[in-house]
């Protein structure tokens, strides 16, 4: 049976612009970062790379509670790197889906490097390049 279309909502998607909108997301957002961390076993230097932060401020991030207001950039690098490992956990049903960030890749997007490497040097504009192929790559496309 076809259905009406919906009028649109009155109330506005989450913005990462929104200071509100990262105030509300942030603890469940740095939650989610610590668990891929721990998984896909990081170094504290990568796990502050791709957050765009020094290694510093992320030893102050990483114990559970120690959350601190995350910028539109932070939490679009967060968005992008959690999107990543659930398209991972999607696609394998193995180890794979956290040995593959870590694993070298000859891939176009990698050139020889991890994923990790490749989206350190690639900050955010290379993090939505991964994650768009993993999710074609999965059939999401």
């Amino acid at each position: 049976m076809l259905q009406a279309p919906q009028a649109p909502s009155s109330v506005p998607p989450a913005s990462f612009a929104d200071e509100a909108d990262r105030t509300r997301l942030n603890k469940t957002a740095l939650k989610a970062y610590r668990r891929l961390v721990d998984e896909w076993g990081l170094t504290g230097a990568e796990a502050a790379a791709l957050l765009g932060v020094s290694v510093s401020t992320w030893e102050r991030l990483k114990p559970e509670g120690r959350d601190r207001p995350l910028s539109q950039d932070q939490m679009t690098r967060l968005s992008a790197l959690i999107g990543i490992y659930k398209s991972l956990k999607l696609m394998f049903s193995d180890d794979m889906a956290i040995r593959w960030p870590t694993l070298g890749n000859r891939g176009p997007l990698f050139f020889n490097r991890t994923p990790i490497a490749a989206m350190i040097s690639g900050g955010i504009p290379h993090m939505l390049e991964v994650r768009r192929f993993l999710d074609a790559v999965r059939g999401g496309l």
